[in-house]
């Protein structure tokens, strides 16, 4: 049976786009330039971890969604959306590479009428000045004249069961007006809000804003962090108060560093295009400072207390706790817990590490020894970090068996150990 959408890029973006499809009775595939995430997906396997569950993908495949190999199904299907990854390339700036490689494959069976919507993270003005003429040349047919044209960028919040995907605002900005209301018209089915940009390029800002907000933010708190434990003042405290705030505050709270598939973006360098705005944005770029100095602040309270205790990091017995990214998942996307591993191996510390949801774990290509009694190992290390909380975490009870606690989150009962 022929499609109604094509989801390429089975990752963090597409398999929540392509589950909320098939759960709306649209008939999906996927596809992916990487052969790699069809054959999991083929074998029922989930591609990306922290995404979807084996179970829903298992739940999809007997729903109707068909993992493809095979290009020529691209071209079968009313709807395509574009959902490569664009992490961060070696000079720090977006790889749009494998947007590159999904429009190219798109373009060559693009066929008249087709909405094309791209959902990957993007720089402003990508979906014009990168997409749009590679869909055009490799097809032959025009963007707003012959097939539709837009940018809808995502909106996920991995782990998130209050808001998903259905009662999540889509934010949808066409080349024209009339690809806008064709884009507007399928994510209609899925959500149950979709808000109007005026184009492309505020559509691509709007992610821009979002994810920098996150992490100026987090940059604030992180600061506070670090001057309120000079000050002996309880940040978390402060911020318990400060919620209660009902208007113009937000709450945030600091951490070990900042981990996740947003990564702060200075849309003064455009990638695809020589022509620059000239303005870069300097708090973006200073809250990308503060949040990577926070592991080694981190390593900086491990040093002080073991010798506070009379103990040095070289020979030192260290546990991890948690080393995803986010509470409750397996996806370790940029988690800080990695760079600390790193950094306490280089000074000598023996590692271990504990997480339920991870269950080999390898830094520098090293497996990492895993915990098998998590409270064993929290008596018989010399300093235990807990870099995530886990809901399965029993934190009173670990701050009474741990030798040393150093609390990164603030999750602890207050007194019962370090906090960050």
């Amino acid at each position: 049976m022929p499609a109604d959408l094509a989801v390429i890029g089975l990752g963090h973006l597409g398999l929540p786009l392509a589950q909320a499809a098939v759960a709306g009775g649209i008939h999906t595939v996927g596809y992916d330039t990487d052969p790699r995430p069809y054959e999991e997906l083929s074998a029922g396997r989930t591609p990306v971890e922290g995404s979807l569950s084996a179970s829903d993908i298992r739940r999809m495949l007997s729903g109707g969604f068909r993992p493809t190999a095979d290009p020529a199904e691209l071209g079968r299907v009313r709807t395509a959306a574009i959902c490569a990854p664009t992490p961060l390339g070696p000079d720090r700036t977006l790889d749009l590479s494998a947007v590159s490689d999904a429009a190219r494959a798109l373009a060559g069976r693009l066929r008249p009428h087709t909405t094309v919507l791209v959902e990957s993270a993007v720089p402003p003005g990508t979906t014009e000045n990168l997409v749009r003429p590679l869909l055009e040349e490799g097809s032959g047919l025009r963007a707003g004249r012959d097939f539709h044209l837009a940018h809808s960028p995502g909106r996920l919040d991995p782990g998130n069961r209050t808001h998903v995907y259905a009662n999540t605002p889509k934010v949808i900005g066409g080349l024209t007006p009339a690809c806008t209301e064709s884009a507007a018209a399928f994510y209609g089915r899925l959500t149950d809000k979709v808000v109007r940009a005026r184009g492309p390029r505020e559509a691509e800002m709007t992610k821009v804003l979002e994810t920098n907000f996150r992490h100026v933010n987090i940059a604030l708190v992180n600061e506070m962090a670090v001057l309120c434990h000079d000050l002996d003042v309880d940040l978390w405290d402060v911020i318990r108060c400060a919620e209660t705030k009902p208007f113009g505050f937000q709450p945030f709270r600091p951490g070990p560093g900042v981990g996740g598939h947003g990564a702060p973006m200075d849309p003064g360098c455009l990638p695809y295009s020589s022509r620059t705005p000239g303005h870069p944005l300097r708090m973006v770029s200073l809250a990308k400072e503060i949040n990577d100095r926070m592991p080694g602040y981190v390593i900086q309270r491990c040093a002080t207390l073991l010798n506070e205790h009379g103990k040095s990091v070289r020979g030192a017995r260290v546990l991890l706790l948690g080393v995803t990214y986010k509470p409750d998942l397996a996806d370790q996307e940029a988690s800080p817990a990695r760079e600390i591993a790193t950094r306490l191996m280089d000074m000598g510390a023996q590692i271990g590490y504990h997480d339920p949801h991870v269950l080999d774990w390898r830094v520098r290509e090293l497996p990492v020894p895993r915990a098998d009694s998590l409270y064993e190992a929290a008596a018989g290390a010399d300093l235990t970090v807990l870099l995530q909380h886990h809901r399965t975490y029993d934190l009173q009870g670990l701050a009474v068996k741990a030798q040393l606690l150093l609390d990164t989150r603030g999750a602890t009962p207050a007194g019962a150990a370090h906090r960050l």
